[in-house]
């Protein structure tokens, strides 16, 4: 497959099915690490999904857990965070909700990184890279435009087009089915990695 080739445009809104039982897929020694910004625990959760969808070696990992270290030599490194408003997260805008949750059932989780400023720290490197998102449907702003920017600044080229996971709310929880997309998803980026 082509970079950056089909991938994301067909899961934007794909047909479900079924999570493949038997782990078929030769992932080999591929070192594949999925690292998110997650405030209220839907971006964590879809990290998690892609994760398994990748094989049983990959690591879905906070942006305070990705350190330097964490992905050394990474063959694949895939990034997410929520849309908020409009756009990926700042660090102001982060500031604010922590000071003002809102109508927030929870306090928003602060205690990692923005996938801005992790983006900025993230050192050189040569891998495959894949960029996703929550948010609520509708054209409420993209996150990926900005994490995909980053990984390839970093030099990580595209694998696919960046993917899109809903919520059905500002805080949650994730539209049905999502999971299951995420993982179908991540079987997808490994098969394209063979």
């Amino acid at each position: 497959m082509r970079e950056g080739a089909g991938l994301g445009s067909r899961w934007e809104n794909p047909p479900f099915a079924e999570v493949p039982q038997s782990d078929d897929r030769k992932v080999g020694s591929m070192k594949a690490i999925v690292v998110y910004e997650s405030l209220w625990g839907n971006t964590a959760a879809i990290a998690r999904a892609i994760a398994e969808g990748l094989g049983p070696e990959a690591r879905a990992l906070s942006t305070a857990e990705a350190s330097g270290a964490a992905i050394a030599n990474a063959d694949l490194v895939v990034a997410g965070a929520p849309v908020l408003a409009f756009m990926l997260p700042t660090d102001k805008l982060r500031e604010s909700i922590g000071a003002n949750p809102g109508r927030a059932p929870t306090p928003p989780d602060l205690s990692h990184p923005s996938m801005r400023s992790w983006l900025k720290a993230l050192p050189k490197a040569y891998g495959r890279s894949a960029a996703f998102e929550t948010r609520i449907r509708g054209p409420w702003g993209k996150s990926t435009p900005g994490i995909a920017r980053g990984l390839e600044k970093a030099g990580y080229a595209p694998l696919a087009e960046p993917c899109s996971f809903i919520v059905t709310g500002t805080y949650g929880p994730l539209q049905d089915g999502e999971l299951q997309r995420a993982r179908l998803w991540g079987v997808e980026l490994a098969k394209a990695m063979e």
